[in-house]
Protein backbone atom coordinates (compact mmCIF):
# COMPACT_ATOMS: atom_id res chain seq x y z
CA UNK A 1 0.00 0.00 0.00
CA UNK A 2 1.27 3.45 -0.90
CA UNK A 3 2.02 5.96 1.85
CA UNK A 4 1.94 9.53 0.57
CA UNK A 5 3.98 12.44 1.84
CA UNK A 6 5.81 15.65 0.96
CA UNK A 7 9.43 16.66 0.59
CA UNK A 8 10.26 20.37 0.88
CA UNK A 9 13.66 21.67 -0.22
CA UNK A 10 14.52 24.58 2.07
CA UNK A 11 17.65 25.33 0.03
CA UNK A 12 15.42 26.14 -2.95
CA UNK A 13 12.49 27.88 -1.22
CA UNK A 14 12.44 31.62 -2.04
CA UNK A 15 9.57 32.53 0.27
CA UNK A 16 7.25 33.61 -2.55
CA UNK A 17 4.24 31.95 -0.88
CA UNK A 18 2.82 30.59 -4.13
CA UNK A 19 2.06 27.43 -2.15
CA UNK A 20 0.05 29.48 0.35
CA UNK A 21 -2.02 31.14 -2.38
CA UNK A 22 -2.60 27.90 -4.30
CA UNK A 23 -3.79 26.13 -1.14
CA UNK A 24 -6.17 28.98 -0.30
CA UNK A 25 -7.67 28.92 -3.78
CA UNK A 26 -7.86 25.14 -4.19
CA UNK A 27 -9.44 24.48 -0.81
CA UNK A 28 -11.24 27.80 -0.25
CA UNK A 29 -9.64 28.11 3.16
CA UNK A 30 -11.52 30.65 5.22
CA UNK A 31 -10.20 34.19 5.50
CA UNK A 32 -7.57 34.56 8.27
CA UNK A 33 -6.91 30.79 8.40
CA UNK A 34 -4.10 29.06 6.52
CA UNK A 35 -3.56 25.39 5.75
CA UNK A 36 -0.17 26.41 4.34
CA UNK A 37 2.00 29.16 5.77
CA UNK A 38 5.67 30.16 5.75
CA UNK A 39 7.90 30.86 8.76
CA UNK A 40 10.89 33.04 7.97
CA UNK A 41 13.90 34.13 9.97
CA UNK A 42 17.29 35.80 9.52
CA UNK A 43 20.71 34.53 10.52
CA UNK A 44 24.00 36.36 10.78
CA UNK A 45 24.96 40.02 11.05
CA UNK A 46 24.99 42.73 8.41
CA UNK A 47 26.28 42.53 5.73
CA UNK A 48 26.51 38.73 6.01
CA UNK A 49 22.83 38.00 6.51
CA UNK A 50 20.90 34.96 5.37
CA UNK A 51 17.11 34.66 5.28
CA UNK A 52 15.58 31.19 5.60
CA UNK A 53 12.01 30.19 4.75
CA UNK A 54 10.25 27.19 6.32
CA UNK A 55 6.94 26.29 4.63
CA UNK A 56 4.53 24.63 7.04
CA UNK A 57 1.41 22.52 6.65
CA UNK A 58 -0.07 19.46 8.36
CA UNK A 59 2.66 16.85 8.83
CA UNK A 60 0.24 13.91 8.35
CA UNK A 61 1.95 12.08 11.17
CA UNK A 62 2.17 8.32 11.41
CA UNK A 63 1.45 8.79 15.11
CA UNK A 64 -0.84 11.86 15.09
CA UNK A 65 -1.46 13.40 18.54
CA UNK A 66 -4.45 15.30 17.14
CA UNK A 67 -6.21 12.01 16.39
CA UNK A 68 -5.56 10.64 19.89
CA UNK A 69 -6.80 13.82 21.57
CA UNK A 70 -10.16 14.07 19.78
CA UNK A 71 -12.98 12.83 22.05
CA UNK A 72 -15.36 12.54 19.08
CA UNK A 73 -12.91 10.41 17.05
CA UNK A 74 -13.40 12.92 14.25
CA UNK A 75 -9.80 12.66 13.04
CA UNK A 76 -8.72 9.57 11.16
CA UNK A 77 -5.71 8.40 9.18
CA UNK A 78 -6.79 6.78 5.93
CA UNK A 79 -5.23 3.70 4.34
CA UNK A 80 -2.68 5.87 2.52
CA UNK A 81 -1.51 7.62 5.67
CA UNK A 82 -3.33 10.92 5.08
CA UNK A 83 -4.80 12.43 8.26
CA UNK A 84 -8.29 13.86 7.72
CA UNK A 85 -10.98 15.56 9.81
CA UNK A 86 -14.59 14.41 9.59
CA UNK A 87 -16.46 17.73 9.69
CA UNK A 88 -19.72 16.02 10.58
CA UNK A 89 -18.22 14.51 13.73
CA UNK A 90 -16.09 17.48 14.81
CA UNK A 91 -17.61 19.45 17.71
CA UNK A 92 -14.94 22.14 17.77
CA UNK A 93 -13.56 21.25 21.20
CA UNK A 94 -10.05 22.23 19.97
CA UNK A 95 -8.14 19.50 21.82
CA UNK A 96 -6.50 18.71 18.48
CA UNK A 97 -5.18 22.26 18.22
CA UNK A 98 -3.67 22.04 21.69
CA UNK A 99 -2.18 18.61 20.99
CA UNK A 100 -0.53 19.44 17.65
CA UNK A 101 3.15 20.37 18.19
CA UNK A 102 3.33 22.02 14.76
CA UNK A 103 0.57 24.63 15.10
CA UNK A 104 -1.06 23.66 11.81
CA UNK A 105 -4.68 23.05 12.88
CA UNK A 106 -7.07 25.99 12.90
CA UNK A 107 -10.52 26.69 14.31
CA UNK A 108 -13.36 28.25 12.33
CA UNK A 109 -14.96 30.60 14.84
CA UNK A 110 -17.47 32.16 12.45
CA UNK A 111 -18.13 32.46 8.75
CA UNK A 112 -15.84 35.01 7.12
CA UNK A 113 -16.31 35.85 3.46
CA UNK A 114 -13.45 37.10 1.29
CA UNK A 115 -15.34 40.31 0.50
CA UNK A 116 -17.17 42.39 3.15
CA UNK A 117 -20.60 42.65 1.56
CA UNK A 118 -20.90 39.76 -0.88
CA UNK A 119 -20.05 36.10 -1.28
CA UNK A 120 -17.97 34.60 -4.07
CA UNK A 121 -19.72 32.04 -6.32
CA UNK A 122 -18.01 29.24 -4.36
CA UNK A 123 -19.10 30.68 -1.01
CA UNK A 124 -22.69 30.65 -2.29
CA UNK A 125 -22.56 26.90 -2.95
CA UNK A 126 -24.49 24.84 -0.40
CA UNK A 127 -22.32 22.44 1.61
CA UNK A 128 -23.81 19.37 -0.06
CA UNK A 129 -22.64 20.62 -3.46
CA UNK A 130 -19.01 20.59 -2.32
CA UNK A 131 -16.51 17.78 -1.85
CA UNK A 132 -16.69 16.22 1.62
CA UNK A 133 -13.33 17.78 2.52
CA UNK A 134 -14.59 21.24 1.55
CA UNK A 135 -17.76 21.22 3.64
CA UNK A 136 -16.25 23.45 6.30
CA UNK A 137 -18.47 25.45 8.62
CA UNK A 138 -18.17 27.56 11.79
CA UNK A 139 -17.47 25.67 15.00
CA UNK A 140 -15.08 23.04 13.63
CA UNK A 141 -11.34 22.53 13.14
CA UNK A 142 -9.66 22.55 9.74
CA UNK A 143 -6.23 21.74 8.32
CA UNK A 144 -4.29 20.61 5.25
CA UNK A 145 -5.60 17.42 3.62
CA UNK A 146 -2.67 17.02 1.20
CA UNK A 147 -5.40 17.86 -1.33
CA UNK A 148 -6.78 14.36 -0.82
CA UNK A 149 -9.65 15.13 -3.20
CA UNK A 150 -7.06 15.30 -6.00
CA UNK A 151 -5.20 12.14 -4.98
CA UNK A 152 -8.46 10.25 -4.50
CA UNK A 153 -9.59 11.22 -8.01
CA UNK A 154 -6.23 10.19 -9.49
CA UNK A 155 -6.41 6.76 -7.86
CA UNK A 156 -9.95 6.19 -9.09
CA UNK A 157 -8.86 7.09 -12.63
CA UNK A 158 -5.85 4.77 -12.47
CA UNK A 159 -3.34 7.64 -12.54
CA UNK A 160 -0.18 7.91 -10.48
CA UNK A 161 -0.55 10.52 -7.71
CA UNK A 162 2.09 13.21 -8.02
CA UNK A 163 2.70 12.55 -11.73
CA UNK A 164 1.28 15.85 -13.00
CA UNK A 165 -0.54 19.04 -11.99
CA UNK A 166 -3.97 17.49 -11.46
CA UNK A 167 -2.73 14.52 -9.43
CA UNK A 168 -0.58 16.51 -6.99
CA UNK A 169 -1.50 18.71 -4.01
CA UNK A 170 -2.09 22.24 -5.33
CA UNK A 171 0.96 23.59 -3.49
CA UNK A 172 3.41 21.34 -5.36
CA UNK A 173 3.18 22.24 -9.07
CA UNK A 174 2.84 26.00 -8.50
CA UNK A 175 6.24 26.32 -6.78
CA UNK A 176 8.44 28.36 -9.18
CA UNK A 177 11.62 27.12 -7.49
CA UNK A 178 10.46 23.48 -7.64
CA UNK A 179 11.06 23.12 -3.94
CA UNK A 180 8.10 20.84 -3.20
CA UNK A 181 7.68 17.16 -4.10
CA UNK A 182 4.84 14.70 -3.52
CA UNK A 183 4.80 10.95 -3.82
CA UNK A 184 4.85 7.48 -2.28
CA UNK A 185 7.25 7.30 0.65
CA UNK A 186 7.14 3.50 0.60
CA UNK A 187 8.30 3.28 -3.02
CA UNK A 188 12.13 3.31 -3.03
CA UNK A 189 12.05 4.39 -6.69
CA UNK A 190 9.80 7.42 -6.13
CA UNK A 191 11.31 10.89 -6.38
CA UNK A 192 10.50 11.67 -2.75
CA UNK A 193 12.19 8.51 -1.47
CA UNK A 194 15.30 9.15 -3.54
CA UNK A 195 15.54 12.77 -2.35
CA UNK A 196 15.16 11.78 1.30
CA UNK A 197 17.90 9.17 0.97
CA UNK A 198 20.28 11.30 -1.12
CA UNK A 199 19.87 14.52 0.87
CA UNK A 200 19.30 12.99 4.30
CA UNK A 201 15.80 14.41 4.68
CA UNK A 202 14.84 15.63 8.14
CA UNK A 203 11.50 15.72 9.96
CA UNK A 204 10.51 18.46 12.38
CA UNK A 205 10.28 17.83 16.13
CA UNK A 206 11.02 14.14 15.89
CA UNK A 207 11.46 14.09 19.65
CA UNK A 208 7.66 14.05 19.98
CA UNK A 209 7.47 10.65 18.31
CA UNK A 210 4.88 11.84 15.79
CA UNK A 211 6.75 10.47 12.75
CA UNK A 212 5.74 13.15 10.23
CA UNK A 213 5.33 12.33 6.53
CA UNK A 214 6.70 15.75 5.56
CA UNK A 215 10.47 15.79 5.10
CA UNK A 216 12.74 18.83 4.78
CA UNK A 217 15.97 19.09 2.79
CA UNK A 218 18.45 21.60 4.22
Amino acid sequence: MARYGLVIDIAKCIGCRSCVAACKFENMVQKDNHWNFVIEYEEGEYPNVKRTFIPMNCMHCENPPCMKSCPEKAIKKNEYGVVLIDYDKCKGRRYCIAACPYGVIHYISKEKTFYPEQKTPYEKLPLKARHLLHRKKPGIAEKCTLCWHRTEKALKEGKKPGSDYDTSPACVPVCPARARFFGDLDDPESEVSKLIKKRNGKRLKEEFGTKPKVYYLF
